[in-house]
């Protein structure tokens, strides 16, 4: 799992690659949590760039689901762009899309959470 990331004013992009699974799940999230520390006001905003994220199983949907809490509990600002179609159809049935403010593009991402 490959995670690159570039700042953008007060906004990290983050952009994992490949899969989230049972065998990717632990890099990405061990690679996401030095963000997610920053997450909170004073700090930076978090948005996720999916686009070259091809699956996304349970476990990956449950490191999300963490990252979703601890952000919310720091009252940081984060969300997810960009899903590839397989990953979007994941997020309306399991309902991730309530849980993320979930944008078509990374530029309306940026701007949603930077205000």
């Amino acid at each position: 799992m490959e995670l690159s990331s570039r700042q953008e004013g007060a906004v990290c992009v983050l952009a994992p690659e490949g899969r989230l699974d049972q065998a990717h799940a632990q890099a990405f999230q061990a690679a996401l949590a030095p963000h997610l520390v920053q997450c909170k006001p004073g700090g930076v905003a978090l948005v996720l760039n999916f686009s070259n994220v091809m699956y996304i199983s349970s476990v990956g949907l449950r490191v999300l689901m963490l990252a979703a809490k601890q952000v919310k509990e720091q009252k940081g600002r984060i969300a997810v762009a960009v899903l590839t179609p397989l990953v979007a159809e994941v997020f309306q049935v399991s309902q991730f899309n309530l849980v993320f403010d979930v944008f078509a593009t990374v530029d309306a991402a940026i701007a949603a959470v930077a205000s």
